[in-house]
């Protein structure tokens, strides 16, 4: 509707600027100036008698002459006896009256064009200035907006599987609403509240759930918005964003993304005066300055709260911060019937069991996990989802797409296969490894082929055997090469578990203190600018000496992680051997089947058939799909293993 006003505004100007232009041009009875005759001119027609008629109008005479000249007109000076000569010559006389004085509505309206159009330029200017952020003159406004869920409400029935968090935020909105319950016992409702965890984990659904349940003004923004080209803006967002949540408190305002704006001060270039730390000083003084703020609850979200500025993060400013992890297995199943509510599902279906498969997930890869297993039973024509559908998006999402249109030559055929049996069988015989899920050696997404193995519950630490087990694991694959086809034929598809191979005996030495030589001591060092970037101002304290005995002891974890691989597939020879047979003939063997296979029972399957659902016992899930990348390798919680047969 505001586009259509324009538009007819802009149309009514354009009309009568035509206007005013056809007026200027117009003689002040209507006669076009290029026609008026000059009197003397006129009179010597009269004389002639060559004017047969004529039309009187005030001092203005208009008529026709003889000849083919057409009309005239022209005027007549005070005082000449016109009308006498005009009857001695037998000319017809018409008269009007003469309406000149008399000012019409578009005279007036013409007469007035100018004034009009500068009080409007005027108006639209002013407007334009106390307007919003993307208008004229309006970039040191806030662009925080009045959220108004009317359709599509979220409530906090739709978060799941972060109870502590959600518990921490419905005590803010009980508050708002009943304030006294609290301030009867000395209570104060706190200022701000950051909301801290992993992304996809839920903080801005229960932000916005907030926004559902509260009956307050809710005003978001994220906190890319403060921060301009030009010096001063973002400081101005923020004092109007503030007086904005004064004019309408008690109110919420949120702010998304908030390390994007309240990084370390004095970290990176520009001193302490560019625009970035303007903002944040801004911020602090608003959050808990001189003038207070009641009423105004501030709630921020970040996944890098490590980067936040102290004086951020200190009580007054943020009173609470509200982690929100990932969530656990009974978290997931929450949230997977929370996304599983707008689905139809089979009679198979049991969520505890898809929950028990996907330990590490967060809430937008649950909600994934549900939108892929949809697709798939729409890409089948079916009328509900299966347990087939979500244990085939499970493998997708974990493991990638499957490529089976891809040509692959017998023999990296058969290196991939003996690749992954060895990565399977030294999985099957190490201490404390993970159960076996599946093996396949269908190309998925950019590797020939993938072991997986995922822990059967969720773990939150692990022990040194544990990690030199996955050491052997990752080196089964390139050891099997070698026994089977020599030095001199094995291929670049381990790299991927060489690399995920370093990062975790790296870590074991530098981090985790698996070293009788080095000791107790962590020498990954942590010492790098936050708005340069880790690879630009990264620091190190280690010595020569002290880093050439770290170099030495990733070296003998490695080799023995090799050895113990090694002397596994010597031992189990005639085992990789049926391993990657069976591979060949049926491409894919989930964890039961593989057992079966050790045990010396037959497959009960036709060639090329897709393997049977895995029993709930074995099912289990990861976060992340394929390998693990060193920089992401957890020091505490471990990543369910997969391990690939080429690098990316």
């Amino acid at each position: 509707m505001n586009n259509i006003g324009k538009n007819v505004a802009l149309l009514v100007v354009i009309g009568l600027l035509m206007a005013a232009l056809y007026n200027m041009f117009q003689s002040p009875g209507g006669a076009p100036m290029q026609s008026m005759m000059p009197f003397s001119d006129f009179m010597a027609r009269v004389e002639e008698g060559k004017v047969t008629d004529v039309l009187i109008k005030g001092n203005l005479i208009s008529g026709h002459i003889e000849g083919g000249n057409g009309e005239f007109a022209t005027y007549t000076p005070e005082g000449a006896s016109v009308v006498d000569k005009l009857l001695s010559k037998n000319v017809k006389i018409r008269v009007q009256p003469d309406d000149s004085g008399t000012p019409t509505f578009w005279n007036v309206l013409l007469s007035w064009f100018p004034m009009i159009l500068l009080v409007s330029v005027y108006i639209f200017f002013m407007r334009q200035m106390q307007g919003g952020s993307g208008k004229a003159m309006g970039f040191g406004r806030s662009r925080a907006r009045l959220l108004t869920e009317k359709t599509g409400k979220v409530t906090f029935e739709d978060v799941a599987g972060i109870e502590e968090a959600k518990q921490e935020l419905q005590e803010v909105v009980e508050f708002l609403r009943d304030p006294q319950k609290f301030q009867r016992l000395g209570g104060k409702i706190p200022k701000g509240m950051l909301l801290v965890g992993p992304p996809g984990t839920g903080k801005t659904l229960i932000a916005r759930a907030v926004a559902g349940e509260a009956n307050v003004p809710f005003f978001t923004i994220s906190g890319s918005d403060f921060v301009e080209m030009f010096v001063g803006v973002g400081a101005s967002r923020v004092r109007d964003m503030f007086e904005q949540g004064k004019k309408q408190a008690p109110c919420i305002i949120f702010i998304d993304e908030i390390d994007a704006v309240g990084r370390h001060r004095g970290a990176g270039l520009g001193g302490g005066n560019d625009e970035r730390e303007q903002t944040l000083n801004q911020l602090l003084v608003e959050m808990d300055g001189f003038e207070a703020n009641e009423g105004v609850i501030l709630i921020a979200a970040t996944n890098r709260p490590d980067v936040l500025d102290p004086a951020l993060l200190r009580p007054g400013r943020f009173d609470r911060q509200v982690v929100v992890p990932n969530p656990d297995i009974a978290g997931r199943e929450k949230i997977l019937r929370v996304h599983m509510r707008k689905v139809p599902l089979g009679d198979d279906v049991d969520a505890r069991t898809i929950a028990r498969g996907t330990p590490g997930f967060s809430g937008a890869d649950l909600a994934n996990l549900v939108n892929e297993a949809a697709l798939m039973a729409a890409r089948n024509n079916k009328n509900a989802v299966g347990m087939a559908e979500f244990e085939s998006a499970k493998d997708k999402v974990m493991m990638g797409a499957e490529r089976r249109s891809m040509v692959m030559t017998d023999k990296e055929r058969s290196l991939t296969a003996y690749h992954e049996a060895g990565h399977a069988l030294v999985g099957l015989n190490v201490p404390q490894s993970d159960p076996l899920h599946k093996v396949t050696i269908i190309p998925r997404g950019r590797a020939l082929g993938v072991t997986m193995s995922l822990p059967e519950r969720d773990k939150y630490s692990q022990t040194k055997t544990e990690l030199e087990s996955r050491l052997a694991i990752m080196f089964g694959g390139r050891i099997a090469e070698e026994i089977i086809f020599g030095k001199e034929n094995v291929t670049t598809g381990a790299s991927s578990d060489i690399q995920q191979a370093t990062a975790i005996a790296r870590r074991m030495i530098m981090e985790f203190g698996m070293s009788d030589k080095l000791g107790r001591v962590r020498y990954s060092s942590n010492e790098q600018e936050v708005f340069l970037g880790h690879s630009v101002a990264q620091t190190t304290n280690i010595s020569e000496s002290t880093a050439q005995i770290i170099d030495s002891e990733i070296r003998r974890l490695i080799e023995e992680g090799e050895a113990k691989a090694r002397s596994i597939l010597t031992t189990h020879i005639d085992n990789l051997h049926m391993l990657a047979k069976a591979l060949l003939e049926y491409e894919t063997l989930s964890g039961d089947e593989v057992a079966a296979l050790l045990r010396g029972e037959p497959l009960d399957r036709k060639e090329g058939h897709e393997p049977p659902p895995v029993a709930p016992a074995a099912v289990s899930g990861t976060g992340k799909r394929g390998s693990v990348p060193p920089s992401t390798l957890p020091p505490l919680a471990p990543e369910p293993l997969a391990t690939r047969s080429m690098a990316d």
